[in-house]
């Protein structure tokens, strides 16, 4: 189905007219260009938005937090100065702090219920302004008293519940949040435990996060480290079950801004952990708030693309039928050209660059044929030109110091010495020159690759041993001249010159099915992989001034000029483990091509 609708557009453009298509073309990128700018712009408005409430709630939950903190902080400091101004200077046994916790209540009653001391055993020791316990009420049965006498050294809060220790003479069900701890209490000079129980108002909790700012329907709430709720706007409809909140899903959140779906709802959820207490602000604002007020500007943003595309539309019609009648004339003279047409007549009229088009295309007619037979013969040069100048770099340093080791063996009356390096010399020379030829066979290549290998070791005074090694059916394949050398050089002067007398240097040709393969392996040194590679691919601006002068890039070179960019040269190395370089070259029977010259 869409091969048939792409078959089908396909067609319908071959078809129309230059000016239609230039038309269609510009206004399509138009519109796809309005769409683009005009969706990045809302999304990021939208992100800009999201990003303005996400900083708000973090501001407005920051507030909330101090305001919370310095109101937990004051009920700490009213804990503190009983334990420590009465409390530890007290003797129970025969003094009472009833005068202590009296100041200290009128000085903080709209924060304060009760303040209660309890011995170890939940017997009221001193207690203001609330002193006559429930008959049937057993301090140490809640939680808070359990968490002071388990963990001595922390202060320890409650969540909100009903007071519900003591008789009020008001009959009020006042809620709490208590703020309970261990302390020491002296009798007599002996020391026991007691719980310190100060009950908060629960209503300056609530008026904190009631007192609150956010958007539409954006609220605050505060759960405990569990996920239990303290104080809710909705809290009496959310325990009668009527309305649900994700305050223990809110519970594992980490401080700071989240996205969730609850209920079908996207909402931006703000978490601020309370200090001392573990507890946690929670602010909520849902997306629907966000967004409330982007339909006005969606609308906007579409009228202004719309009449954007419309001027782009009316501009792209007058400007393609411009262009397009003048051009429709050159398209019809490239035709006849394409035809075959010697003798074009090209129409020279439109625009300044149509016009300069024509001529340049009349010039092109007449020079085309000549520059196609230029540009064959000027490539095949160069081509032969390459081959030979890379297979004719060989550093005379080579003939020098052999030069120089024949007369030291002749002064030193080694003269079979010298004839066998005088005579592998003429050989290697007499192979290299060919007669002018650029391929000889894999035979005299082997050949000419040993004579090198006998005077290097004579050179060098058998500091390493070679062997060659050729499958029969290799040796009348054809190869390119002056190819092993290198390489061979390359072992010795970067694999065998460090070493004392362990090196070994292997030539080895075979082939397998159409392809021809000969490697040299040496155990030297090795290499990197870092250096390998780049020993084929880094462009070579000085000649190694010891080595043959080809180099390992430029016989890879070669064999891809002559034979093909799948030809060439492989290299595997190791650090230590010495190295293999592989040629890869067409298996050819030297007797089926004829000699380059």
């Amino acid at each position: 189905m869409l091969n048939f609708i792409k078959n089908r557009i396909t067609n319908y453009y071959k078809k129309a007219s230059i000016q239609y298509i230039i038309s269609i073309s510009f206004t399509i990128v138009a519109v796809v260009g309005m769409i683009v700018v005009g969706g990045t712009l809302y999304l990021r408005f939208f992100n800009s938005t999201e990003e303005m409430v996400s900083k708000n709630n973090e501001t407005i939950i920051e507030q909330v937090n101090i305001n919370l903190d310095s109101y937990l902080r004051n009920m700490m400091k009213i804990s503190d100065t009983i334990y420590y101004r009465a409390i530890k200077k007290a003797d129970m046994a025969i003094e009472n702090i009833d005068m202590e916790m009296d100041l200290i209540y009128e000085a903080n009653k709209d924060n304060l219920i009760s303040i209660t001391l309890f011995s170890e055993y939940g017997e009221i020791i001193a207690s203001y302004p609330l002193e006559q316990l429930k008959s049937n009420i057993d301090p140490r049965e809640n939680e808070w008293f359990q968490n002071a006498k388990n963990r001595k050294e922390n202060l320890h809060f409650s969540t909100p519940h009903v007071q519900n220790l003591f008789y009020d003479p008001n009959y009020k069900y006042t809620w709490v949040v208590s703020l309970s701890r261990a302390v020491e209490i002296n009798k007599n000079g002996k020391m026991s435990s007691g719980v310190l129980l100060v009950d908060m108002n629960f209503s300056g909790i609530e008026q904190i996060c009631k007192n609150v700012e956010m958007s539409k329907n954006g609220y605050v709430y505060l759960i405990d480290r569990d996920g239990e709720i303290i104080y809710h706007p909705r809290q009496q409809l959310i325990y009668s079950n009527l309305v649900k909140e994700n305050n223990y899903e809110a519970a594992k959140y980490e401080d700071g801004n989240h996205m969730e779906d609850f209920q079908g709802n996207k909402r931006l959820v703000t978490v601020k952990t309370v200090g001392y207490t573990g507890w946690k602000l929670v602010a909520i604002s849902p997306i629907s708030d966000i967004t409330a007020d982007y339909h006005e500007f969606r609308v906007f943003a579409i009228f202004i693309m719309f009449f954007a595309i419309f001027v782009l539309i009316s501009i792209n019609m007058f400007v393609s039928s411009k262009i397009a009648n003048p051009i429709k004339a050159l398209e019809n003279a490239v035709n006849d050209f394409e035809d075959g047409v010697v003798n074009l007549n090209i129409p020279e009229n439109g625009s300044y660059e149509v016009q300069h088009l024509a001529k340049a295309i009349k010039s092109m007619v007449n020079q085309m044929n000549l520059l196609m037979e230029n540009v064959m013969k000027e490539q095949e040069a160069k081509r032969k030109s390459e081959l030979n100048a890379l297979q004719a770099q060989i550093n005379p340093h080579f003939l020098y110091n052999t030069l120089d080791s024949i007369i030291w063996m002749i002064e030193n009356e080694n003269y079979d010495g010298a004839i066998i390096m005088v005579t592998s010399l003429a050989r290697f020379f007499r192979i290299s020159l060919s007669k002018g030829k650029n391929v000889i066979t894999v035979r005299d290549e082997l050949e000419h690759a040993r004579n090198y290998l006998t005077i290097q070791s004579i050179r060098y005074k058998n500091k390493f041993t070679y062997n060659i090694d050729a499958e029969e059916d290799t040796l009348s394949l054809t190869s390119i001249k002056l190819i092993i050398q290198p390489l061979i050089e390359n072992a010795i002067y970067h694999g065998m010159e460090y070493m004392s007398g362990d090196g070994d240097i292997l030539v080895k040709s075979y082939r397998n099915e159409d392809d021809l393969y000969i490697d040299i392996i040496d155990n030297g040194l090795g290499m990197p992989e870092e250096v390998l590679d780049k020993l084929l691919t880094s462009k070579i601006t000085n000649q190694n001034r010891r080595g043959s002068g080809i180099g390992l890039r430029n016989v890879h070179e070669r064999i891809k000029l002559y034979f093909g960019e799948k030809y060439g040269l492989e290299i595997y190395s190791e650090p230590d483990e010495g190295t293999t370089i592989r040629i890869h070259m067409p298996c050819i029977e030297f007797n089926s091509i004829r000699e380059e010259k």
